[in-house]
């Protein structure tokens, strides 16, 4: 009998994006001081227990639930579905810390039992949603998305929401309401990159983004509650985030607390952090490189292996051209 196969070396996450994009995408929070700072009181914090995969009594871990839900034939794309093991656990959280791997660690005790989304801000119709209503209120549907990130990389996901636009309707606009601001969750006792400015990468929370209305109304933007044929798992955003798939994915604001409808660009939180790297639109743009790298390529991730080399090019709105009219007659190169 064959003696099991050993790897030589001890490979991490680091190697599905490429080194110096994922190097280059650190430089900011280190030139600040939270890198290097993180990754030691990260080591000192689960020596403390701060971080709740070390307590010596665990709760129990955060369990998703089936979803019903129909298959509407023109979202369901024949590329090769990324691993849902990979997909729930190679997540950008800073919520509950900056290294890939930690949003799976640090998140199992996530509780969204009393969860509440509300919609307000110019509407004649406001509301306010509990975990039943988030889905249970609109019908499902499974949608097969290109997922962008940022940093160069991408999957292929099986979401399972609504359109965002269905919900906004019901909340009945204002004709003055121009666009839609979103937050997530605020509570540093379940998420401790909010409590450690440093373990959060150095981030102003809660988390904030935002939209036009026109691009929050298109058919294309969906209210998440679920993937892969479950709801949301915490890492993922649990139990409702925002997924838009033409922009990069750090738009795609994970466990909303608030929509609220306003006459004035919003805030957001990467552009705040570094305006000249992150702007407000984020669409996903081959032409228009990141101050630190290129964006003309992605590196796709359809295997469960680290070492994948799926390089691919990138495409303009990451291949969704039906938003282009969005754009009409902007300078994408200045409204990046």
């Amino acid at each position: 009998m064959s003696k099991p196969f050993k790897p030589s070396v001890k490979l991490t996450d680091n190697h599905v994006t490429d080194e110096n994009v994922y190097l280059n995408r650190r430089t900011l929070l280190k030139s600040l001081g939270f890198v290097g700072a993180s990754a030691l009181l990260s080591n000192s914090a689960n020596a403390a227990g701060w971080f709740w995969e070390d307590d010596e009594e665990k709760a129990e871990a955060f369990k998703t639930q089936a979803l019903k839900f129909s298959q509407p034939e023109k979202y369901q794309i024949s590329e090769t579905q990324t691993p849902e093991s990979k997909a729930i656990s190679y997540n950008n959280f800073y919520e509950f810390g900056t290294a890939k791997d930690e949003p799976i660690k640090n998140a199992q005790e996530f509780d969204t039992s009393e969860w509440t989304l509300k919609v307000d801000g110019l509407v004649n119709k406001p509301l306010t949603l509990n975990l039943d209503d988030l889905t249970k209120r609109f019908p499902l549907e499974e949608r097969i998305y290109r997922l962008r990130c940022v940093e160069a990389w991408s999957m292929v996901i099986p979401w399972i929401g609504y359109e965002l636009g269905a919900l906004l309707k019901a909340a009945d606009p204002l004709s003055s309401a121009k666009y839609v601001a979103f937050e997530t969750l605020y509570e540093p006792k379940q998420m401790p990159g909010q409590r450690n400015r440093f373990l959060g990468g150095g981030i102003e929370y809660p988390y904030v983004e935002g939209l036009r209305l026109d691009e929050a109304m298109h058919p294309l933007t969906l209210m998440s509650v679920g993937l892969y044929g479950k709801t949301l798992p915490p890492q993922n955003g649990a139990p409702v985030r925002l997924v838009v798939p033409w922009k990069y994915g750090f738009k795609s604001i994970k466990s909303i607390v608030r929509i609220r409808l306003t006459d004035k660009q919003p805030p957001t939180t990467w552009n705040r952090l570094a305006s000249n790297e992150y702007g407000f639109y984020a669409n996903v743009n081959p032409d228009v490189s990141h101050p630190r790298w290129s964006q003309a390529s992605e590196r796709r991730i359809t295997t469960g292996g680290l070492l994948s080399r799926n390089r691919i090019p990138t495409e303009m709105y990451n291949g969704y051209s039906e938003v282009a009219p969005l754009y009409a007659n902007m300078d994408l190169s200045r409204y990046f």
